[in-house]
């Protein structure tokens, strides 16, 4: 065994937090839901909060309150001292107070939970079997302007987290040229076209994406009043026979690629490079899992792949910088500049060879 200072007694006790993780989980979840970690965040200086205070705040049950607390406890969620009264653990604080918790939590449990089910048949058909769980679509992505509300919310929110506290920083890269035009491979909601837009005012963005998501990214477009800067270009990347527009200064995909497997994300890639003249550049940003300092940002991406298998694509996942390195060569590129931006994204600059 690897790890042989494991005592088999704490052994026991990490597997069995396994076999009932979805316990704690969907615990953890009502317990944010029905804001009984806000009010035993606001009583803190008063010692904590009884069950039985709790109850009467928020008009919930002892027992049903009383369950979702003793696992809470048994989790290090909570903490409860000789008067029964509860507070929040530093663990407890996080999963109702952290931002990239909160996203995390409420895109698993949104978008995934239900799905996850079926990730065994998903491994072994190399389709999305949980995507039946949301919708009767081939992929996530032709699905999302569909998606219910709550749902979408989730999703999106996802998404743009792990983009947009580096949007500044890559904004002065891709400008770094003085581009006049740029192709938005996957423009999702449009934001950063809008962005784009708003940091330079000569810029012109043609965003490339599904139908539906560049109806969605235009009418954001429109409403941010950028529409005569601002175009659209239909494609289904799974589709044979590809091509975009060419002329762009720039291309700029942003976690794009990750939504493809090897082969899509090369023809993808050949795609772009026959549109492409000796000056234009491709810029890439995505998070790489092998280029991350912290192991939970590590495990939050290989997590991310379970998400591609089970729910996205079926045939996808989070990928080593060095994986798209090799895809970018065979593609006819040189990697011009590898440019780490903030703590967990690289943007590799592409030119043809």
């Amino acid at each position: 065994m690897p790890n042989k200072s494991l005592r088999a007694i704490d052994a026991i006790q990490e597997a069995q937090k396994i076999a009932y993780a979805p316990f704690v989980f969907q615990t953890t979840v009502s317990l944010r839901k029905l804001g009984i970690f806000d009010l035993i965040f606001a009583r803190r200086k008063k010692g904590g909060i009884t069950i039985e205070e709790i109850s009467k705040e928020l008009s919930i049950s002892t027992y049903g309150i009383g369950v979702l607390l003793e696992i809470a406890e048994s989790s290090d969620i909570v903490s409860k001292n000789d008067e029964n009264k509860y507070e929040l653990t530093k663990i407890g604080y996080f999963l109702n107070y952290n931002e990239t918790v909160d996203v995390n939590i409420n895109f698993t449990n949104d978008v995934c939970y239900k799905g996850l089910y079926h990730l065994n048949e998903s491994i072994k058909t190399g389709k999305p079997e949980g995507l039946k769980e949301l919708g009767d679509w081939n992929t996530i992505y032709e699905g999302l302007s569909q998606l219910t509300p709550e749902v979408q919310k989730s999703w999106f929110e996802f998404d743009h987290h792990y983009s947009d506290d580096v949007f500044n920083d890559a904004l002065k890269i891709v400008f770094r040229s003085n581009p006049k035009l740029i192709f938005d491979i996957g423009g999702n909601t449009g934001k950063f076209a809008i962005s784009s837009c708003n940091y330079n005012n000569d810029v012109s963005i043609k965003i490339i994406d599904l139908p539906g998501q560049l109806n969605k990214a235009l009418a954001n477009i429109k409403s941010e009043s950028f529409e005569n800067r601002v175009s659209g270009y239909e494609i289904d990347w799974l589709k044979d026979d590809l091509q975009i527009p060419k002329g762009a200064d720039v291309i700029w995909m942003s976690q794009f690629l990750d939504c493809f497997s090897k082969e899509e994300i090369l023809k993808i890639l050949m795609t772009c490079v026959a549109s492409m003249d000796d000056k234009t550049e491709l810029l890439i940003m995505e998070t790489y899992t092998d280029r991350q300092k912290f192991d939970n940002a590590k495990f939050i991406l290989e997590a991310t792949s379970i998400y591609f298998t089970v729910m996205a694509n079926g045939n996808s996942k989070m990928y080593k910088a060095s994986e798209l390195i090799e895809l970018v060569d065979k593609a006819g590129m040189m990697i011009k500049e590898d440019i780490s931006v903030g703590d967990y994204h690289t943007i590799l600059v592409c030119k043809k060879k």
